[in-house]
């Protein structure tokens, strides 16, 4: 019987190969656990990066806000705001590096982020100042506004009394002028023909008269002055217009601020001795038929008036 020497060497072979095998896989399955734990920390830890950089952002976001506000605020209260807007351009500058993402350090901007909400912490005392102030100024300016009131409110007073005070002295000045005022009695109107002759009637023909002859008395008065008088004469005819004629010495005077058109005028010398005064008056054209009224004024007021007729 014949020996076969080469097999077992062939199975210690294929053990060995099996061990190895085995041992291989045992690695492989090993090294491929290890792998994944690590891909999964991996995957934790930038999980855990981007919810904190997106953390970081609202936080930054938040306080941008909150800066606008305090720069809207100050400058609403009448405050200094630069300080507030540098503030707000390195803030801004922080954002960006960080939407960059560029070797990012956390706890750097955590130690910002403190930074920028002490420093809001302490305009707020500043604003809070300002509101005071500002309250403060308010009641001045609220004081200052019923003093000058007050004040406008005396002085109208004043100004209504000196207005008062002028008035009363106007109308006294009015009432002693008006009582020192000339007053004309007796006013009578005669006819002249062109002889001369004076005729006294209760109407006069057209025809017959030249002229008319004013006769009248000024009546004593101790508060009339003694002085020449401008004495104003109005014929009306008998619808009330003034008979004038400019080139024959008619003219215009003011009565009561109005200005009056007269007949004629004469100079009086006033005596203050119950002196009859006579005033002759020529008018080139006839006088139509009706009732004329003569009035006389002097100084501005009406001293006496007279009428005839013609038929």
């Amino acid at each position: 019987m014949e020996n076969n020497p080469q097999k077992p060497k062939t199975n210690g072979a294929l053990l060995a190969a099996l061990i190895i095998m085995t041992g291989l896989a045992g690695v492989s399955s090993y090294l491929y656990f290890d792998q994944k734990k690590v891909s999964e920390n991996q995957e934790v830890t930038i999980s855990e990066r981007v919810e904190e950089l997106s953390t970081t952002r609202v936080k930054l976001d938040s306080i941008s806000t909150a800066l606008d506000a305090k720069i809207a605020e100050v400058q609403k209260l009448g405050g200094d705001v630069s300080e507030l807007e540098k503030m707000k351009v390195q803030l801004e500058q922080d954002k960006a590096s960080l939407r960059k993402g560029n070797r990012i350090s956390l706890a750097r901007y955590e130690a910002k982020i403190k930074q920028y909400e002490a420093f809001l912490v302490e305009k707020d005392t500043l604003i809070a100042n300002l509101q005071r102030e500002n309250v403060t100024l308010a009641t001045n300016v609220k004081v200052l506004d019923e003093e000058n009131t007050g004040l406008k409110t005396e002085r109208q007073k004043l100004a209504d009394s000196v207005t008062t005070v002028v008035t009363q002295n106007q109308e006294l000045s009015t009432k002693v002028t008006r009582a020192a005022a000339l007053k004309a009695q007796n006013v009578k109107v005669f006819a002249v023909n062109a002889k001369g002759k004076v005729k006294e009637d209760d109407a006069y023909k057209a025809k017959r008269l030249d002229k008319i002859k004013l006769v009248y008395t000024l009546l004593d008065n101790p508060l009339t002055r003694e002085e020449p008088k401008d004495v104003y004469v109005r014929v009306l005819d008998p619808q009330g217009a003034v008979v004038s004629d400019m080139a024959n010495g008619s003219g215009t005077f003011n009565v009561d601020g109005n200005e009056t058109i007269y007949t004629t005028k004469q100079t009086v010398n006033y005596t203050s001795n119950g002196q009859n005064v006579e005033l002759l008056y020529t008018r080139g054209i006839p006088y139509k038929p009706g009732k004329y009224t003569v009035e006389l004024y002097s100084e501005g007021f009406r001293i006496g008036a007279g009428e005839f007729a013609i038929r």
